[in-house]
């Protein structure tokens, strides 16, 4: 599996885990105030997740890509303690779902499969 350099500088910064495509993620961590955690895996167009996860306080979420030196959000929440649903990758990318705590630590819980 290869990591583009734009993804392995935001894994650097965060905690990141780049999981096969094929296989589900299970998260079950706490993030301290302003630190985020990141679960990549490559998606090609056509291939859909469900996901859905929750945090004893709130904490922003999203689902993005690295494409050159934009960042692109398909899926972008903020000050959120739960959510979760189904996506359908448009192209294919390094999809990454991104939690970020905000001022208090957050007890996250995530599923992707």
């Amino acid at each position: 599996m290869t990591i583009r350099p734009s993804l392995a500088f935001a894994c650097a910064l965060a905690s990141c885990a780049l999981v096969p495509a094929a296989i589900a993620a299970e998260v079950s961590i706490t993030l301290e105030p302003k630190k985020v955690h990141e679960e990549c895996q490559r998606l090609e167009a056509g291939d859909k997740r469900t996901w859905h996860w929750k945090s004893s306080s709130a904490v922003d979420f999203n689902i993005h890509y690295h494409r050159d030196k934009e960042v692109v959000f398909p899926v972008k929440r903020d000050a959120m303690r739960g959510d979760g649903g189904s996506f359908t990758a448009k192209t294919g990318e390094d999809y990454c779902w991104m939690w970020t705590a905000r001022n208090s630590p957050a007890k996250l819980e995530a599923h992707i499969k």
